[in-house]
């Protein structure tokens, strides 16, 4: 029988790779985001993979548009097995320079977004005692960096959110299960919607995956859920390694190197679309797709993303790429000293 799968910020980027590969498994996947003509790409994807779509035009800051929407997808498809938060919006700028509106703005989507979405699925999950929440979080949900305050804070929040809950699930006995997939740095084409006041073309810091590999841990993740958590990269088990044991080595460094790091050489064009308050894919011909303009740079694969699917053989791995992070950090730390 098919999975009835809902898919947050399924427009583009992970979203979009994750409705893609949950389409080629024969899945029925509800279509979530604003964007409607991203949508109808993305819904032509998973039905050309195997699957059926359904296009779901949703703004996830409004509750009651997340719910209209979870209704929906069981009334095309039947009951919920899986919802995946993936939606979200972002300011690069420094704190200083986003106005508060924008702040809430940010905060709405990419933290209340998450929680509207659990909450629409657990109002479904719950009462059969059957299902799978995935939270498509990040390294930087652990290890804030400069430019992207509003982000950081919300990445943070879903962490502390998804763990009470989580805690909550665990006291009732419930089967009902709800993970998180910490992403690393990822081609998707936020890069080049996200409201910027920098001087220079926003970039995720390198090494960069393609969202395939996000894909693949998501799609995972709701087949297999954890009780904690999933690592995407070995830059994402690096990051949250060593801000548990040198977040003052981190600081230093992230204050010296990253405001260049997340800035390609290049000017922002004057007439980029901007999707903060209305969505940059709601018109024909403005699909964006699930990469970027990083193709060049970014990873098709990761191993330390497969070893995660074996979770005997990640401990040691993961042990490595801390020790290896830490020592680099310390390296660096002592030459910025000097």
């Amino acid at each position: 029988m098919a999975q009835t799968v809902v898919i947050t910020g399924a427009s583009a980027g992970i979203g979009r790779a994750t409705a893609r590969l949950f389409g080629d498994r024969g899945a029925d996947v509800a279509l979530v985001a604003r964007g409607r003509a991203g949508l109808e790409a993305a819904a032509a994807e998973v039905e050309r993979a195997g699957g059926r779509a359904l296009v779901l035009p949703t703004d996830v800051a409004d509750h009651e548009q997340v719910e209209a929407a979870a209704q929906a997808a069981e009334d095309a498809f039947g009951p919920l097995d899986v919802w995946v938060n993936d939606a979200f919006t972002s300011v690069f700028a420094p704190f200083t320079e986003i106005g508060p509106d924008e702040y809430r703005r940010v905060t709405e989507v990419t933290y209340l977004g998450f929680v509207h979405g659990t909450r629409a699925a657990l109002r479904r999950m719950l009462p059969r005692d059957a299902g799978t929440v995935v939270q498509v979080g990040s390294a930087l949900g652990y290890r804030s960096v400069p430019l992207q305050s509003a982000y950081c804070g919300a990445k943070h929040a879903i962490n502390g959110f998804t763990s009470a809950v989580r805690t909550e699930l665990i006291h009732r006995g419930s089967k009902v299960r709800i993970t998180v997939v910490q992403m690393p740095a990822v081609n998707t084409p936020q890069f080049s919607w996200v409201l910027s006041r920098l001087p220079r073309h926003p970039s995720p810091v390198p090494p960069i995956y393609q969202p395939e590999v996000a894909a693949r841990a998501v799609v995972h993740a709701a087949n297999h859920p954890r009780r904690k958590q999933y690592y995407v990269g070995a830059s994402t088990a690096a990051t949250i390694w060593a801000e548990k044991f040198a977040p003052g080595l981190l600081d230093r460094y992230l204050a010296r190197t990253g405001f260049d790091s997340q800035q390609t050489d290049r000017a922002p064009s004057s007439a980029r679309d901007v999707n903060l308050w209305q969505p940059a894919d709601d018109t024909p011909g403005h699909d964006y797709g699930a990469h970027g303009v990083f193709d060049p740079q970014a990873k098709a694969h990761s191993a330390q993303a497969a070893l995660a699917r074996h979770p005997a053989l990640t401990a040691g791995a993961v042990t490595a790429t801390a020790l290896g992070a830490l020592s680099l950090l310390r390296s660096r730390g002592r030459r910025a000293g000097r």
